[in-house]
């Protein structure tokens, strides 16, 4: 591993969400219902606008070869038809714990933090460079482990949540493994000099900031 690459690993191992108090209690069982649901809610404005990103990003690759790669993410989160894709899947998750569809996609309830972690991201993919938007992805270099934590712990705390609801994050295991290594690939590729790598190290450290600004817009929105 190159002193580059474990830098950028570095970011998430101190900086992903995965040690906000928010998702430790998540994890734990410590979350009511009302919690959970407002969590689903508010996380689903993240998730609605993953393909938007993505499109963003692959507007800004030069080649076929990549675009191709990259088109896959969108679809993976669409879906190639209508009840497909990863968006239909966190549908499922917040009918399973007694959210309607129509609440979820009406953006009703997102809270104000939520809204601007997500434009801050958003934006990002569309002003920076190829380098900072693929970087700022890298976050996922964590999120199958995340997966496999949550899944546990839907298991065990709240299994008041009908099980099928849980695909969403048993299929990011695999996806999120693909899409980080396809990613870092790309990054280690493109920095060549150093100011290019402090770029890169820059937006992943700002993606953790947006992953953390929303949970803590969650976190206080029973407050």
């Amino acid at each position: 591993m190159s002193d580059f690459e474990a830098e950028l690993r570095a970011v998430p191992e101190k900086r992903y969400h995965h040690l906000h108090p928010f998702n430790l209690r998540m994890h734990a069982g410590e979350l009511s219902e009302q919690e959970l649901r407002r969590w689903i809610l508010n996380r689903f404005h993240y998730q609605r606008h993953i393909p938007i990103k993505d499109a963003l990003i692959l507007a800004k690759l030069e080649t076929s070869e990549l675009r191709r790669m990259w088109l896959r993410r969108i679809q993976d989160h669409d879906g190639a038809a209508e009840g497909e894709g990863g968006i239909e899947r966190w549908l499922r998750l917040g009918e399973a714990a007694g959210l309607r569809r129509e609440l979820l996609l009406s953006g009703e309830g997102v809270l104000p933090g939520v809204r601007l972690a997500v434009e801050g991201y958003v934006n990002l993919c569309r002003l920076g460079s190829p380098l900072e938007a693929v970087a700022a992805s890298l976050t996922e270099l964590f999120a199958p482990d995340l997966m496999r934590t949550r899944i546990d712990a839907f298991e065990k705390h709240y299994r008041w949540i009908d099980p099928d609801g849980l695909r969403y994050f048993r299929i990011r295991v695999d996806q999120g493994r693909q899409d980080s290594g396809e990613a870092l690939a790309l990054v280690l590729d493109w920095a060549r000099d150093r100011a290019d790598q402090e770029r890169a190290i820059a937006a992943l450290s700002y993606k953790c900031d947006v992953l953390w600004a929303l949970l803590d817009a969650v976190d206080r929105g029973g407050s």
